[in-house]
């Protein structure tokens, strides 16, 4: 059960609701939407009945480019970065975020509300399996902008950030710069098979920390040691031994292979 919530210096979006209205909330399953996890309050007479109907409604949390969720069953006192605390009668989950880029909000549902605005924007979901490289193709086809562009975006699919974009692009050994309507179907399956390859990799290796990112247990992601082109400018590529280069795509450092990725 929510006990109360406290805030700290304010984040990407407004909470959307006085913080007292939580109190009294019983939380349900959590459930995870592109980078983004839904948190269900279930209405237990006071509290949070008033402010969804009768429902409870829901928070939705983002953390942004810097952000950790973490779990402390007796949380130590805020420190400068701690943003969020959602305090239940089994703990806190505290929101730290350096650079403020994350978000909890509160909303009526998942389908209303600046959730349900946030959420209806977002692409498929990388290992979805009616996500076919058809679908793929067709969703790219109706794009001009270049395919690392339409990659990062986010509505076509979910969950490729600069790192994984510039690392499945090189596994599928297309430019980055490619227009993605010119992406045929024999390129659309490659990408799509680098993007879960990549993304599966980076899971068993707990992400990726280049400054302060670290998992709920506090841990740091060790993706970034087996990348091949990102953050490699100058250096050889593992496979033709060319020197990667670096450009600035959508204001997004790229990181690419001339020798290995075609247009």
């Amino acid at each position: 059960m929510v006990r109360g919530m406290r805030l700290g210096k304010p984040l990407r979006w407004p909470l959307g609701i006085a913080a007292e209205r939580l109190q009294g909330a019983r939380i349900g399953p959590v459930v995870r939407r592109g980078k983004y996890l839904w948190l269900p309050l279930v209405a237990d007479g006071a509290g949070a009945g008033g402010a969804g109907g009768g429902a409870g409604g829901g928070l939705l949390w983002h953390l942004g480019m810097s952000g950790s969720l973490a779990f402390h069953a007796s949380a130590a006192a805020p420190g400068v970065h701690d943003h969020a605390d959602l305090v239940t009668e089994r703990g806190t989950l505290r929101l730290t975020d350096p650079r403020r880029f994350g978000a909890v909000l509160w909303s009526p549902s998942r389908e209303e509300g600046l959730a349900g605005r946030l959420l209806a924007r977002l692409g498929s979901e990388p290992f979805d399996e009616r996500f076919t490289a058809t679908a793929f193709r067709r969703a790219l086809r109706e794009r001009r902008a270049a395919v690392k562009s339409v990659l990062l975006a986010g509505d076509v699919i979910v969950g490729a950030g600069n790192i994984y974009a510039c690392e499945a692009l090189y596994l599928a050994g297309i430019d980055p710069r490619t227009p993605s309507h010119r992406i045929g179907p024999l390129r659309a399956q490659r990408l799509l098979d680098a993007l879960r390859q990549v993304l599966r990799d980076a899971i068993a290796a707990g992400g990726s920390t280049l400054r302060d990112f670290r998992d709920p247990h506090g841990a740091a992601g060790d993706y970034q040691a087996r990348r091949h082109v990102y953050d490699r400018e100058g250096q050889p590529c593992p496979r033709c031994g060319a020197a990667v280069r670096r450009m600035v795509l959508g204001q997004r450092s790229t990181y690419f292979c001339p020798g290995c990725q075609r247009r």
